[in-house]
């Protein structure tokens, strides 16, 4: 008996619609194991893991991997879920605390705040708990789950899905799918067409999960985000590279390989 590909999963709601499949078994074969999304990137470098959901800039990080073409987690002009949470003015930040489980994120919160407000502040890494990040700094990233909950009013909220829209016009790919050379990548596509027959199952998970209303759930799975990728976010992810790469943050602004999946034109209907 052929034994199980080990899978990196992140348990975040705004996985889901690609892990689904995943978590509920239903993908043959392969073996999932739930770590927050640095971890993902971590195991599939040790190779712990043949694959995994990775967060973006890791895919530059890691050499002899393939990224599966056609779907990831992206966002347009907004995404909920990936938000700098701010005391001060932008302009005015000197110090932010990063979520620890945040590696794209955290690469374009610099990015962001150094081309669109003019600032390079200092950084740390903090558990994902406001109160407490803003407490030792400035501001606070925050990412997924605990983003979605966070109570922020009357603080200033930068949605990085729409920072990065409006420096570049470009969406924002935040996580792709990541595999070594000879794992095959049709079972992530599976993965993702298993969720999309099962969303209505999804979103009450995440209503649970998060304790958000229904709508509001259902408006960020299955409008804020989007999880099928087409030309223009492959655009958006290489003008992340080249940004990244001029600031040293990677070491290359040329994409890896992709899995050799047809790209799905994304319908706007």
């Amino acid at each position: 008996m052929t034994p199980a590909i080990p899978v990196s999963v992140v348990d975040f709601v705004n996985a889901w619609p690609l892990t689904w499949g995943f978590l509920k078994g239903a993908v043959e074969g392969f073996l999932p194991i739930t770590d927050m999304p640095s971890a993902c990137a971590d195991r599939l470098a040790r190779g712990e893991v043949q694959a995994g959901i990775i967060p973006a800039i890791e895919a530059a990080r890691i050499p002899g991997i393939r990224i599966v073409r056609g779907v990831g987690i992206a966002a347009y002009d907004r995404v909920r879920s990936v938000l700098l949470v701010s005391r001060v003015p932008f302009p005015e930040i000197r110090s932010v605390a990063l979520d620890t489980s945040s590696r794209s994120s955290a690469a374009m919160v610099r990015l962001l705040l150094a081309d669109l407000y003019g600032v390079t502040p200092d950084f740390h890494r903090a558990v994902p708990e406001l109160p407490r990040m803003l407490a030792t700094a400035d501001a606070a990233l925050l990412i997924g789950d605990p983003a979605l909950t966070a109570k922020a009013e009357g603080l200033h909220v930068l949605d990085l899905a729409e920072g990065w829209h409006r420096l570049t016009g470009l969406p924002f790919v935040f996580a792709v799918w990541a595999v070594r050379r000879d794992v095959p990548p049709e079972p992530f596509l599976w993965s993702r067409d298993y969720a999309r027959q099962r969303i209505g199952e999804i979103v009450d998970a995440a209503v649970a999960r998060t304790g958000l209303g229904k709508a509001l759930v259902a408006e960020y799975l299955e409008s804020n985000l989007h999880h099928d990728l087409d030309e223009d976010d492959e655009r958006g992810l290489a003008e992340f590279y080249r940004r990244a790469a001029a600031r040293g943050l990677i070491s290359s602004p040329d994409l890896p390989p992709f899995s050799g999946v047809p790209l799905v034109p994304r319908s706007f209907s």
